[in-house]
């Protein structure tokens, strides 16, 4: 039986990868790793922030099927619970608080770290990837020894390319040298530009990039020293590895900053590779990030979990495409307005359709011409009522949930 890590990097898109086409060179590290993985190039998220994406990737289920969340329901499975009970070893390290124990996420692990109580810094208000991966690592140290043949579920979560976009110098310095700037001034760039989600000014816009991805530059920077530390433990051979993304950022694709209710690529699009499967390569068809947890759990040789709404994407040759969802709400309304701002998405293939209620709107993508989604074809498409008959059973299926 193998070990699994999983590694989920808050708000990454997908288009900074080498591996999915960047030239920027801002991830050397992951994409020598992806040369030798299963990689999913069309992989999607069920969400465009944390509380709308992480129900898909740690209980395959979406973010409203129960509702307005008010923490992890009790109807949600996480995968942690059917492998705990198992008899894996089962451990947690991360630094978002909308994923902490006061809501609910602590069910099923043996260790579980959620840094509510660390004393952070109010500007950059998480903790780094490498403190995560030095805790990570000892655990496993202390676990290797303990019990050196009980196989183990590891999920890390790197919160560094989360605004407010301050990189230390050092990596700021690899991607763009030229652009000197104090951390107070990147503070103020945040409050002035990203907290209102100004997006009028270009070159504004340009730095805010350009500090993001020094971040992602630091990420590769510990997804190597995880990598290494692994070695030196005696387990990445023996280990399956997942790397994927709650969510991307917007840099004003569709006229905003930062990621809120939109459902749009930059937002959605995931990177997703598995290494040490035995397979690799890519893989075309759409997938969703509710298939990831039926994964973990078939890898342990467990029997689907009852509630898991996605299918293990391996054996790849195995995978039967079909089509995918999303959704999310408006993050600022008030807590009695229930969920009336809500927005959903559908793809399948390359067509893609989105519908918001309030106010009401359609749109319809053909991703093949159009992968930026700037032509709505709602109104043109012969495939435009098949898409909306395929999401409206999903429009306020809220109402009826327990």
């Amino acid at each position: 039986m193998r070990n699994v890590v999983l590694l989920t990097l808050d708000a990454t898109r997908k288009d900074v990868f080498g591996l999915y086409g960047s030239t920027r060179g801002l991830t050397p590290t992951f994409d020598e790793f992806g040369a030798e993985s299963l990689v999913f190039t069309n992989a999607q998220t069920t969400g465009p922030y944390t509380q709308a994406s992480f129900p898909g990737i740690l209980t395959s289920s979406y973010y409203l099927d129960f509702g307005r969340p008010k923490g992890l329901s009790p109807h949600r499975t996480l995968v942690s619970e059917p492998l705990q009970r198992a008899g894996v070893a089962t451990a947690a390290f991360h630094s978002n608080p909308y994923l902490c124990e006061f809501l609910g996420w602590n069910r099923g692990w043996d260790r579980f770290y959620d840094s509510m109580d660390e004393d952070v810094d109010p500007k950059v208000p998480y903790v780094h990837g490498d403190h995560i991966n030095r805790m990570a690592l000892d655990w496993l140290a202390a676990h290797r020894r303990a019990q050196p043949r009980k196989p183990f579920f590891l999920w890390l979560h790197y919160m560094d390319v989360h605004e407010p976009y301050m990189p230390e110098r050092r990596f700021l310095e690899a991607v763009a040298p030229s652009l000197a700037m104090s951390r107070d001034e990147m503070y103020a760039l945040f409050q002035k530009t990203l907290l209102p989600r100004d997006a009028s000014d270009p070159d504004r816009v340009s730095i805010l990039r350009r500090l993001y991805d020094a971040h992602v530059r630091e990420i590769d920077a510990h997804f190597a020293q995880l990598l290494s530390g692994l070695e030196d433990l005696d387990c990445l051979a023996a280990t399956t590895v997942f790397v994927t993304s709650d969510h991307g950022d917007e840099f004003g694709e569709h006229g905003g900053l930062s990621h809120d209710d939109k459902l749009y690529c930059e937002l959605v699009d995931a990177p997703l590779l598995i290494h040490g499967a035995e397979e690799a390569g890519t893989f075309h068809p759409v997938v969703s990030s509710i298939d990831i947890a039926p994964t973990i759990v078939a890898l342990f040789g467990l029997p689907a979990v009852s509630g898991f709404q996605g299918r293990s994407l391996l054996p790849s040759r195995s995978y039967t495409q079909q089509g995918v969802f999303g959704e999310a709400m408006a993050q600022h309304t008030k807590p009695d307005d229930g969920v009336k701002h809500d927005v959903y998405f559908y793809r399948e293939e390359r067509l893609k359709i989105i519908h918001r209620r309030e106010p009401e709107s359609w749109e319809l993508y053909d991703l093949a011409t159009d992968p930026r989604e700037r032509k709505n074809l709602m109104d043109s498409s012969l495939h435009a009522d098949r898409m909306a008959s395929k999401l409206l059973p999903r429009v306020q299926r809220w109402m009826a949930s327990p």
